[in-house]
This record gives structure tokens, sequence and C-alpha cells, in this order.
């Protein structure tokens, strides 16, 4: 039988000072004798509508526990909320909060002697913040999801949702809605609980999740209101106790060819640019020594784009899980990926593959065949150039064609409220390049989403006519041309920082450049004349964060050694 960390302080001589401690709480001798100590990772509140549900979620896990033959504990993190901190200084937050989930689950799993983890989550930094914490642990871990939101009244050809009230915002600035067509909105455009029901960071790291083996087959996109849901989560507090007898831990499934297989399917699915930043940061965790940027540049022309949801179609996440989710893009494009990989299932990833039965017919117009793609490269594409000599991360999939090669004038802004009070104020016109600078990692800090310019841009029609660069990031639910994550940042010195307005700046998404041009010796007169900035934030975690804070080109990861 095989012997549990628990057991450490639960079993023999001196085990009655902590044995004392669990039944104060109610644990019973049954629960406390050589059962395997599942600690739940729950990050439910009522701050965040994609985590609203996990309290119940929790309590179908918790029963998977005891039914498999463990011991349940369970545990609250932190969860914020992306699109309620989006458009001010509550962003700054959000990145960061990344990896304070992280360091607090593995303070809670070692300094209590934990056997196994399930983590509970499925927004934007939680769900990649858990991941990192499992390979950081290296114990048997399994992901649960609460899983997306319906899509809401139909808006502008698709359902609405969270983004659809800000190009609606955009729309009525420009006289082109009314102002009860935009506030009606409000009540209609998320009707429940769910993370947002678009393909964003959210719902990308959560099809990552699955990928990496980290969660059961097909439980990444079951919707929220869906009785699979729950079914799904009594069936991973069952499967967890089954890792934690074979001891199969987290990075012996998230493995590096698990790793480049999620970076495949990233590619054919067009997810989040965010994804680069948070599968860099697992993969250091994990101690995988590959570099996650490489492996999107060496499969960005090889990958086909075979599957096509909002934003880069009108379909919804409840839509792209009908049609066959993540099971469903894997099966199509089987011979792309390395099926020898573990899951937490126990099983290969053929070996899930093939058992799989899906639920509803197949919907050609948002999963195709590889004989038959949207697009024949990926969805993901890494620039490079004088303006992002390590890299910038645009999102090809998601732009319309006509911009994958754009040339435009410099409009020059140093915060993203800045650039977002032009735009509504029509400062911003046909064939501007709009430059938001200073909201990179260090000089954000915390990286901030360019969300809410983009959208506006949108909404006043302007996001087939111009484009934005940033060393900030953006959701993934922004079209339009845009390239974020440019590396290094304009607070280390980075080309960024001496752009001047009218500058030429040339785009190509397809070929992978960004360039500024602008003499070689003119940027080089620039760059002398530079000072940088002061810190935004003289205390608080933001102030720490700004210190440490890694390039986005390396994840945006906290620097263990000081500078």
């Amino acid at each position: 039988m095989r012997k549990y960390d628990s057991e450490a302080i639960l079993q023999g001589e001196g085990s009655g000072f902590y044995r004392s401690l669990y039944k104060a709480m109610g644990y019973s001798n049954d629960e406390l004798d050589r059962r395997p100590m599942i600690g739940i990772a729950n990050s439910w509140t009522t701050l965040v509508p994609g985590h609203a549900n996990l309290r119940q979620v929790g309590e179908f896990v918790k029963n998977g526990i005891y039914r498999g033959g463990g011991t349940a504990v369970e545990f609250g993190v932190i969860a914020a909320c992306d699109g309620i901190a989006q458009g001010h200084d509550g962003m700054h937050f959000i990145l960061p909060s990344r990896e304070l989930i992280c360091d607090s689950i593995e303070v809670q799993v070692r300094a209590h002697r934990l056997d196994a983890l399930v983590m509970l989550a499925s927004c934007d930094k939680i769900v990649p913040g858990m991941l990192m914490a499992a390979a950081r642990l290296d114990i048997p871990a399994i992901m649960v999801h609460g899983g997306p939101m319906a899509g809401g009244v139909c808006f502008d050809g698709r359902k609405s949702d969270l983004t659809s009230i800000s190009e609606a915002r955009g729309m009525y600035s420009s006289k082109k809605i009314s102002l009860e067509e935009y506030t009606a909105l409000e009540d209609l455009a998320c009707p429940g609980c769910g993370s947002c029901s678009f393909l964003g960071t959210a719902n990308t790291m959560c099809c990552l999740t699955e990928v990496l083996g980290m969660c059961l087959p097909g439980g990444a996109l079951i919707p929220a209101v869906h009785s699979d849901r729950l079914r799904s989560a009594y069936a991973s507090g069952m499967a967890v106790c089954e890792l934690a007898r074979k001891g199969i831990t987290a990075r012996r499934v998230m493995s590096a060819a698990a790793m480049e297989n999620a970076v495949k399917v990233t590619m054919a699915i067009s997810g989040s640019t965010n994804a680069v930043l948070h599968l860099s940061a697992v993969a250091n965790e994990a101690q995988m020594g590959v570099s996650v940027l490489q492996l999107f540049e060496k499969h960005n022309k090889s990958i086909p784009q075979i599957a096509k949801v909002n934003p880069a179609a009108k379909w919804d996440m409840e839509a792209f899980w009908q049609a066959g989710g993540i099971p469903r893009v894997m099966r199509n494009m089987r011979v792309l990926l390395d099926e020898d990989v573990a899951t937490c299932t126990g099983l290969s990833l053929k070996e899930n593959l093939d058992a799989y039965r899906f639920q509803f017919p197949e919907n050609r117009e948002i999963i195709r065949k590889l004989d038959d793609p949207f697009g024949l490269t990926g969805g993901i594409a890494v620039l490079r150039g004088n303006l992002a000599p390590n890299s910038g991360i645009s999102k090809p999939g998601a732009i319309d064609p006509a911009l994958h090669r754009f040339k435009g004038k410099a409009k020059v802004f140093n915060s993203e409220e800045a650039a977002e009070e032009a735009i509504l104020n029509g400062g911003v016109v046909d064939g501007d390049v709009v430059v938001i600078r200073y909201e990179g990692p260090k000089g954000g800090p915390g990286m901030r989403e360019m969300f809410m310019a983009m959208k506006y841009l949108y909404g006043r029609g302007l996001n087939k006519s111009t484009a934005l660069i940033t060393d900030g990031r953006f959701s993934g639910t922004n079209n339009g041309c845009f390239v974020g994550h440019i590396s290094p940042e304009a607070a280390e010195g980075g080309p960024l920082a001496i752009v001047e307005d009218g500058d030429l700046v040339s785009i190509d998404v397809i070929d992978g450049i960004l360039n500024l041009e602008v003499s070689d010796a003119e940027i080089a007169r620039r760059l002398a004349g530079w000072k940088k900035p002061p810190r935004k934030f003289t205390t608080g975690y933001l102030e720490l964060y700004s210190r440490v804070a890694s390039s986005a080109a390396e994840g945006a990861i906290i620097r263990r050694e000081m500078e």
C-alpha cells in the first residue's frame, strides 16, 4: 500500500496532537486513518460570475472524493474578476494575482502535508495560477472548472456577451445606436453565472487545461448551468483519489510533450494571446526546460486553424461545446499531437480520445477537419523587429485578412486611460496606429489589458482602418489589428518608449514583423536621451511586483533572484 505524505503527522506515536485538531472540526478516526488527504483549492466567490457556482461544484467534488476513498479538506483561494477590474487601476492587480494564487496554494498544501489536490477555477488568472501551483508542488492534482456562461440577447449579429456592452458604448458615442439600446444590454448580455461566453483567456485556459491532461475529457467547456458540470465534478473527485493511490503527479501529466500539444491546440482554435504568458509560466514552474515562445514560433506556420468561435466568429462557447469542444478538436488533429502523453484519467491521450463519446452531432461551421481548415496557419503569431527586439504577440485568427499587413502613423499614449479618452472623443482616425506604452509587467505595473480601447475602436467603426500596439496585453475577445506583449517594454527602455506621434509603423502578423520606420541612427539618438520614469506605485504588492516581474517574453513571472 502506498505511503501518503499525510501519514507522517496522522499516523504513529505523536499523531494525536494533529488528529486532535482535525477532530475539533468533526473529522472521524475513519477519515484520518490511512486515507489520502485531498485538498480542495476552491476559488468560490460572489465577486466573479465564473466562480459563483463553485460552492455547489465543490460539494460534488467532495462527494466524489469520499466515494473514491479519500478525505476532503477544503480551503479558499482568491479570485479577481477581469471584467470588473477593466479600464481602471484595478486591472494593475489582475496578472500579478496569478503569482499570489500559486504561492498561497503551495503554502496550504505544504504546511498541511496534503497528499493530492483538486483545483476549482474558471477565470483568467486563476486557472493558470492553479496550474502553476500544481506544477510547482508536483503532487497528484486535477482541475475542475465552473463552466462557461450562456450567451445573451442577440446584438450586432450574434449572441451578446460582456464585450458587447463596450462595443455598444463606442456605437453610442458615435450615435450609431440609441441610449436605450445601449443600456438595455446591461440586463441582457450576461444571463447567468459562468466564465464569459467567448473564447477569451478564461475559456482558452480551461481548454488548454484539458489538452495538458489536467481535467477530465470534455470537462473544459460543459456550461455552468448544465447538470453534466456536476457529474464531471463528482467524477473528478473520484479520479484524484486514484491518482493519489498510483502516485501520478502533476509533472508526469504536464510534460514537455503535453505542453507542445497545448501550443498546437492554441494555434488550432485561435486561443487568447495570453496563453503565451500563462503556458510560459506553467512550463517554468514544471521545470520543463522548454521555451513556450519558441514553440509558438515553431508551429505557427504548420498548424492550421480548424476551430472558429467568438471573437473570430459568431459562435459562443456553448455552441463550441455542442460541436464537440476540445475532444473533437484533438481528435480531428490527432496526427499532429503526441498521443502517448499521460493524463489525469490514468490513461494516455490516445486512450481518452478513442473512448470519448460525443453527445451532439458535428458542426463544420465551428470545428473542421485538417484537410478543410479555416486558415492554413495558426491563430497566434510571434512578431519581432526593431519595435519588438525580443517579441510581440498577435492573433491572426481573429484579425480580418485585409489587416494582416498594416502601415500607419503612430498616435502615442503613455497610458490606457489617455488612449480610451482620445478614441471616444474622436482623436483617433483612419490610418492611425494607436501606441499605448508603459503598461508592461513592470511599467504598468501588472500588464493591463487594452480591452476597452479595442472595443471602443470597434464601436466607432475604426476596427478595420486602425491598429493598436502595446507593451500591455489584450483580452482574448479582442479583434482588429493588434500587437501586444511587446518586449522589452517601454519602462525597461525598449524601443516602444521612443516612438513619436507621426512615425510610420509597419505590422505584418503573417510574416511576424513589427517595425518602426525610422533610421537606426535616429532610434539610437532617441534611446540615448530616454529617461526611466518613476514607478507608479511605491507601496504594497504592486511596488514589489514592479521590481521583480520578468518580461512578457518570459511569461511575466516573478523573478526569484532580486535585482
